[in-house]
């Protein structure tokens, strides 16, 4: 496969911002939003143990109630899509046996040809560390999947804003998220700008390289 030319890639991310106001009445096509729910399936983690789940709200009234747990943030309602980053909050032995045998069905090979994969997980994750580490941990494997998301719908032209500023608590219980043994971490609206939206034209701020970069 040929890889994107290198000022394709820098042109994107130049391209791509927080975006405060997004059109309402733009969408994301069914082919567009397939490839970003495949770049959300195929994000890295630790030692491949995807300690996530992916809540695309779609439901109006469901985002509607998730606005006053946004703080009035409207891209919420407005953004064509809306993806909740959901944290696992009890990882646990099931888990890594899941994921071995998952990885012994795509690789064809036999589950106890894994083991060593088995027993890192679990010295690592699930006996090297308390349950608050863990949540910890695994939050931080999320984000690796935010930053995906992210690239990935500025490399197709599409807008998306990540967003800390909620009640965890209240998404939680508005999407139901502890039956479900997760937890809300992050969120992503995702559509098209609004052309009235004053910080599409404003320039990027960022450290220069040679500030940001260290080279040992």
């Amino acid at each position: 496969m040929k890889p994107i030319e290198r000022s394709q890639l820098i042109d994107q991310l130049n391209w791509r911002y927080a975006t405060k106001q997004y059109d309402p009445d733009r969408k994301i096509s069914s082919a567009d939003w397939t490839a970003l729910e495949q770049s959300l399936v195929l994000s890295p983690s630790s030692l491949g143990l995807q300690p996530w789940r992916f809540i695309v709200v779609t439901d109006p009234a469901t985002r509607l109630a998730l606005l006053p747990a946004t703080f009035g943030q409207k891209q919420v309602v407005d953004a064509s899509h809306l993806v909740v980053f959901a944290t696992k909050t009890r990882l646990s032995e099931a888990d890594v046996d899941a994921h071995v045998r998952r990885a012994a069905e795509v690789r064809s090979v036999p589950v106890e040809s894994l083991a060593g994969l088995r027993e890192s997980a679990m010295r690592s994750i699930i006996h090297g560390m308390d349950d608050e580490k863990r949540l910890s941990w695994a939050r931080n494997q999320t984000y690796i999947a935010l930053g995906t998301f992210l690239t990935s719908a500025a490399m197709l032209g599409i807008d998306a804003t990540p967003m800390e500023g909620f009640d965890r608590a209240a998404y939680d219980e508005i999407l139901h998220l502890q039956a479900r043994a997760h937890t809300a971490s992050v969120v992503a609206a995702v559509g098209y700008r609004h052309p009235g939206d004053k910080y599409a034209q404003l320039a990027k701020v960022r450290f220069p390289a040679e500030q940001a970069v260290l080279h040992l």
